[in-house]
């Protein structure tokens, strides 16, 4: 008997400069570059076992046994490592998601890069961190900046061997940061992030405008991170969520991830901002809203959020490390 076993935890990030659109379904290459901040709350760790006993491949998400649709994926993905290291092993997965509870966050990003850090140290195969974003990425396009701690650009590239996410010198202005989530709702989505990036793209008269607008957001964000601009860092990142919020808004139909308690906490955020509070909001594809702030206004925003919702609402991230290959065993 053969069992190979590999365990990896990886963090989740938020993209500061959005990723929105897919310029190749398959191989999952984005229309623009992004940017994001990997953070310290929410992460997921998963256990990977190849064995010659197995005759299938099954799947345990939070210890439940995952129905043949999820596993599915989770196979296809498991299929580029088994090529890359040719082996015919099915495999069991075992994926724990440390998110708090009805958080409303999706775990794409973690979820995929742990996986393909975890099968990929089973099988051993040796992947530096460019491989290995490169690999996470066919699994998730976001979980290709998972790999990293802090700021991390993803690079479109053209091609499978050319997109992937890189680390961005920082100088530590990650520490000064926080980011607070305000989870205003965990219901399943009208809209799918995948179902919303492609409507988007077919037929938003804006989108050409999104798109335009990237490359000088990209040159901003940087530089605001050279600088440790805080202002500047938030404006753009600002600015870039309302950019990609705005496509969907003449998407045919359209559509809006927003809610009116997403539009409650904008509101609070320019409020605070109006009074001398620096802080500036940010939201992926769904209602919830993150408010990236320095850690030393850190506790003065949540209390003035405190006022406005519950505080198991309000959640509290700050910069998170890298992934993290955590054992591998190999029995015969």
């Amino acid at each position: 008997m053969h069992m190979y076993k590999g365990h990896a935890r990886a963090y989740t990030n938020i993209a500061l400069i959005k990723y929105w659109g897919k310029a190749d379904q398959q191989l999952i290459l984005p229309m623009n570059n992004s940017l994001s901040l990997t953070l310290d709350a929410f992460y997921t760790e998963t256990s990977v076992t190849f064995s010659s006993t197995f005759s299938e491949d099954q799947f345990y998400l939070d210890n439940h046994l995952q129905d043949r649709e999820t596993t599915v994926k989770v196979s296809r993905f498991l299929d580029l490592i088994r090529e890359k290291a040719q082996s015919q092993l099915f495999a069991k997965v075992d994926s724990q998601n440390f998110v708090p509870t009805a958080a409303g966050l999706a775990s794409s990003a973690s979820g995929l890069a742990a996986l393909a850090g975890a099968a990929s140290a089973a099988l051993g195969l040796p992947l530096e961190e460019k491989e290995l974003s490169r690999l996470a990425r066919r699994g998730s396009g976001s979980a290709c900046r998972s790999i990293y701690g802090g700021f991390a650009e993803w690079e479109k590239g053209d091609s499978d061997d050319s997109s992937y996410a890189v680390p961005i010198p920082s100088n530590g202005f990650e520490e000064e940061l926080s980011m607070i989530f305000v989870v205003v709702n965990d219901q399943q989505k009208d809209v799918s992030s995948r179902d919303g990036m492609q409507r988007t793209v077919e037929t938003s008269a804006f989108y050409d405008g999104w798109l335009a607008t990237v490359p000088q957001d990209l040159a901003k964000a940087r530089t605001a991170i050279a600088n440790k601009d805080f202002q500047s860092l938030g404006e753009v990142t600002e600015a870039s969520a309302l950019k990609m919020h705005g496509t969907t808004l003449a998407a045919v139909p359209p559509f809006t991830y927003w809610s009116a308690e997403s539009m409650r906490a904008m509101a609070l955020v320019r409020q605070f901002r109006n009074e001398g509070l620096a802080c500036y909001f940010t939201l992926d594809a769904g209602p919830n809203v993150k408010i990236l702030v320095e850690k030393k206004n850190e506790s003065t925003v949540l209390s003035k959020l405190q006022e406005h919702f519950s505080a198991d609402q309000l959640i509290a991230a700050h910069a998170g490390p890298g992934i993290k290959i955590m054992t591998k065993e190999v029995e015969a």
